[in-house]
């Protein structure tokens, strides 16, 4: 797939050693539709903008990509300490179709530091850019984001989730989905700090909310960064909805006909998405080698489809000893 559109975000001339500070929020769903989407279809489903190109790819896996949702802003900023500080600028949203099956929506803003209120132009002519209006604490910010949830301040819950919605509402949907799974957020801001290595936090804070505390250089774009987050919430929502499927097979009461039955559509539907990194930035994958280590999402993952083989395994072979019982209970006695 080539780069991301050119609304991403993007510091002015003269910002570039201001920009301490990227936030942003992705939410994760299975597409409302019964199949997978053709990727003639997602591109169809992501026409957000009219007269605007939907990006897509067919390696590692089908990809697809809106262009950019704008929405402009003219509020207080999350604060930890409580200080009143405003913000003025143009949050960038994107959806992304991922196997024609998983569904995202991507907000992200860059902050930097201003003095005084300008025209609304000069804010539209820099999409992905919010100035403060007054003195920046990039700490204070970051903490107050990340915990926070005042309704009164940048939300990009809402902004984030309207798009989201907006895709799952396409006339192209049946709303058939193969499973029912949760929707799930992950919150993250990103600070420079050229003395570091790259690293990252990882919170789960409730069961559909995660939040992440990434500290990155300064040659790591918000693009990278928006998209190395994308990738961690896709993950993320595949191995929760998985998880939460095993433990409602093993305590709650049912069959094993209908446990299989609840467990089969993983295994058709989602299993060959698994691919962690494979679309991340070089400089930023060691984020995820660490995430490999502890707490280890591949191994968690590989665990759980395992076991849900080996118990469509032994139903299935259950299935066929009954068969052969009733076979062997109806033949005629011999002569």
């Amino acid at each position: 797939m080539g780069p991301r559109s050119a609304g991403r975000p993007r510091t002015g001339a003269g910002d570039a050693e201001e920009a301490m500070l990227t936030v942003g929020e992705v939410h994760t769903s299975l597409l409302q539709h019964s199949t997978a989407l053709a990727q003639e279809q997602s591109a169809e489903v992501l026409s957000l903008v009219e007269g605007e190109v939907v990006l897509t790819s067919r390696r590692p896996s089908l990809y697809a990509v809106s262009p950019d949702v704008r929405t402009g802003v003219d509020c207080w900023l999350p604060s930890a300490r409580k200080r009143q500080l405003r913000g003025v600028g143009a949050v960038v949203t994107r959806a992304i179709v991922t196997g024609g099956r998983i569904v995202q929506a991507s907000s992200v803003i860059q902050v930097v530091a201003g003095e005084r209120r300008r025209p609304w132009s000069h804010y539209l002519a820099n999409p992905g850019v919010l100035e403060t209006v007054g003195k920046l604490d990039a700490a204070d910010l970051s903490a107050g984001f990340l915990r926070g949830n005042n309704a009164d301040v940048l939300n990009l819950e809402a902004i984030t989730g309207r798009v989201l919605d907006g895709v799952q509402m396409s006339d192209l949907l049946d709303r058939h989905p193969p499973l029912r799974a949760a929707r799930t957020r992950l919150r993250w801001t990103a600070q420079v700090d050229p003395q570091r290595d790259v690293s990252a936090v990882v919170t789960v804070d409730s069961p559909t909310l995660r939040t992440v505390e990434l500290v990155v250089g300064p040659q790591d774009v918000p693009a990278a960064v928006a998209g190395l987050c994308e990738d961690l919430a896709l993950h993320d929502w595949l191995l929760t909805m998985l998880s939460s499927l095993v433990e409602a097979a093993v305590t709650r009461p049912a069959s094993g006909q209908e446990h299989i039955e609840r467990l089969r559509p993983v295994l058709e539907h989602l299993l060959h998405l698994w691919l962690p990194g494979a679309r991340v930035h070089p400089r930023l994958r060691p984020v995820w080698d660490r995430l490999e280590q502890v707490p280890g999402f591949s191994r968690q993952w590989k665990s759980s489809v395992n076991w849900i083989r080996d118990q469509i395994s032994v139903n299935n072979m259950a299935l066929l000893r009954d068969l052969a019982d009733r076979v062997a209970v109806r033949q005629p006695c011999g002569r």
